[in-house]
């Protein structure tokens, strides 16, 4: 005899953590000059059923970026060193833009002044790189169910 748990699609399949309770995707924008990084972490939400709205190569394009798709954007992952605009200008135009964006700053190891400085200017969260995907999925999904 088979038992109900041995079929596909018999009502136990995991949820994925990008999805809101009413099943549509919370969106993301990525915004990293590493496009090795930027590849990682789209690839990372997308796997847990966020949609992935964009992606910008350093601050002016993040910022570019989010003020064409607002309000559309429920969370931005922010690199902190990137040319032409870094992270930390990059989040405080967001943020003088709409004081209610939901910024993660992403970092390398040894930058915890330049994190504190985020994080007391309106940054939600950061990651620490190298990606962990646990780690990061955690983190967004803690913020974001906040």
């Amino acid at each position: 005899m088979i038992a109900k748990t041995d079929l596909p699609g018999s009502g136990d399949e995991k949820v994925p953590e990008g999805l809101r309770p009413d099943g549509s995707p919370y969106r993301i924008l990525v915004v990293d000059d590493s496009m090795f990084i930027a590849k990682q972490l789209s690839q990372i939400f997308t796997s847990e059923g966020f949609e992935v709205l964009g992606t910008a190569a350093d601050g002016a394009q993040g910022l570019d970026r989010y003020k064409e798709m607002h309000p559309r954007v429920d969370l931005v992952t922010m690199d902190i060193t990137m040319p032409v605009m870094d992270g930390v200008t990059a989040l405080e135009k967001i943020l003088e833009f709409d004081k209610n964006a939901v910024v993660i700053m992403v970092s390398a190891l040894g930058k915890e002044e330049v994190v504190k400085k985020c994080l007391l200017t309106g940054a939600k969260s950061y990651i620490v790189k190298p990606l962990d995907r646990r780690k990061v999925l955690e983190r967004v999904i803690s913020i974001l169910k906040r």
